[in-house]
């Protein structure tokens, strides 16, 4: 099935009224392609990034044998398939299917799960909040009324070190570090769970975190239907159907789970609560050491684009070196769990050799851009070939000068549509019919009320 591609919503200025949908989204998915300028695209949703070998395998084939032979990484972690040609939809339904990277056909673009990355995996994880994840994508795949969610709708797992809280949840939940203790497979440990922007949260034990989000996202689609707005997101209720928690912790009592009300929850879902530990930056590339002695390689790729002979490398190096999964990021990376400490810095150089990011003074470190042209028909330049000749010229930012936000994201768009833009503070390079505008775009405001500078 095609899709047309919507316009992804940009970034809506603070007091703007929340839109009005008069039809579903039109997400694309495995079994749903979009027509691009390039092709046809497939978007592959792995919950929380895991992967398996043979799933892995499964998703190079299918670039190789029916895409471009490259693989896209999203930033909600996530595979896209370029350049596939009409009629390919069964063959890749097939490749897929056959790797368990579909296990309903009905809930499969709605299995929208990022997780904490290295949950499980550092010194200093308070709780593998991965079993929640695992356990909500089973609940998702058995909900008849979960297949009303949109392909837009995301649960954000944060196991308690802030990494992905602040991601732009629509349901996110996060392990609390007290009471978390090192449990990991959901057998412990509370969490807080919140809707939306709503700054109250719900505190929930850990076993019942993956059932409160399913219905969490139940009383959204209830919500929804109320508004009559067709709202795909928590962030769209018009007003008076604002979701809260309290709202929630009312479907909570029905589906009888117990909840707390926490008015001030929010300062979790922002920041890590305390100082943050060394080697919590999961977005950022290079060896991470475990507690129990093993290592995990986590590197990124460049502009979020694998060539599948780089993704064969990964995959080898999980199967061969590793504990045989990989796990991709909402940075745009993969993380490859379980080396033994004496293997991690010699694979980490052979990854390096083949192209990826695997040291975070990279100047490609932090830099991102939409797909552009000629993929993209809307686009008004290629921003990738752009992008890359600023970063030869030592210049990522268009202009010369220092990004005006000093460590943010610096993200390059085709069009004001910014897909796959980052969240939180980020440097907006945007292509327009002058040449490139840079500004600061900060999460209380949309760009248009940065500090604008045209080039």
């Amino acid at each position: 099935m095609l899709a047309a591609m919507p316009p992804s919503p940009s970034i809506r200025p603070l007091g703007s009224a929340p839109p009005l949908r008069d039809r579903g989204d039109a997400c694309p998915g495995a079994l749903r392609l979009h027509a691009a300028a390039d092709g046809l695209l497939a978007r592959v949703r792995v919950p929380a990034g895991d992967l398996t070998v043979r799933q892995a395998m499964a998703l190079a084939d299918a670039a190789e044998q029916l895409g471009d032979g490259f693989l896209s990484l999203t930033s909600r972690g996530n595979v896209e398939l370029r350049g596939l040609p009409d009629g390919c939809d069964g063959r890749l339904a097939g490749l897929l299917g056959d790797a368990g990277l579909l296990p309903s056909a009905r809930h499969e673009r709605i299995r929208n799960i990022l997780a904490s990355p290295l949950a499980g995996l550092d010194r200093h994880t308070p709780a593998d909040v991965r079993w929640w994840a695992r356990r909500l994508d089973a609940l998702l795949c058995a909900s008849e009324s979960a297949t009303a969610l949109s392909g837009r709708f995301l649960f954000v797992l944060d196991d308690g070190r802030g990494d992905v809280a602040a991601l732009g949840g629509d349901v996110s939940l996060v392990a609390e570090r007290e009471g978390a203790g090192e449990c990991t497979d959901g057998d412990g440990g509370t969490a807080l769970l919140r809707v939306g922007d709503d700054p109250a949260a719900l505190r929930i034990a850990g076993p019942d975190a993956p059932r409160a989000a399913l219905a969490a996202a139940e009383a959204f689609l209830t919500a929804a239907e109320a508004s009559g707005t067709g709202a795909w997101r928590v962030r769209e209720l018009p007003a008076e159907h604002a979701l809260t928690a309290r709202d929630v912790a009312g479907a909570l009592r029905t589906a009888g789970i117990a909840a707390t009300h926490v008015p001030d929850g929010a300062r979790p879902f922002t920041a890590p609560a305390g100082p943050a530990p060394a080697g919590a930056d999961s977005s950022a590339p290079g060896v991470v050491e475990g507690a129990d002695g093993r290592h995990a390689l986590a590197v990124l790729a460049p502009l979020g684009r694998l060539s599948a002979a780089q993704w064969r490398l990964l995959t080898a190096t999980a199967a061969q070196h590793g504990s045989g999964e990989l796990r991709l990021t909402p940075w745009r990376g993969v993380v490859l769990p379980g080396l033994p400490a004496a293997a991690a810095a010699g694979r980490l150089a052979a990854l390096s050799a083949a192209g990826l990011i695997t040291d975070p003074s990279s100047p490609w470190h932090r830099l991102g851009a939409c797909t552009g042209r000629p993929g993209c028909a809307k686009s008004r330049t290629d921003v990738r070939a752009d992008l890359a000749q600023a970063v030869a010229a030592g210049a990522p930012v268009p202009g010369g000068s220092p990004a005006p936000a000093p460590g943010a994201p610096v993200y390059w768009s085709g069009c004001e549509r910014r897909c796959g833009h980052p969240h939180g503070t980020w440097v907006d390079v945007l292509a327009t019919a002058d040449g490139y505008q840079v500004s600061v775009v900060r999460p209380d405001a949309s760009p248009a009320t940065q500090e604008t500078r045209p080039q």
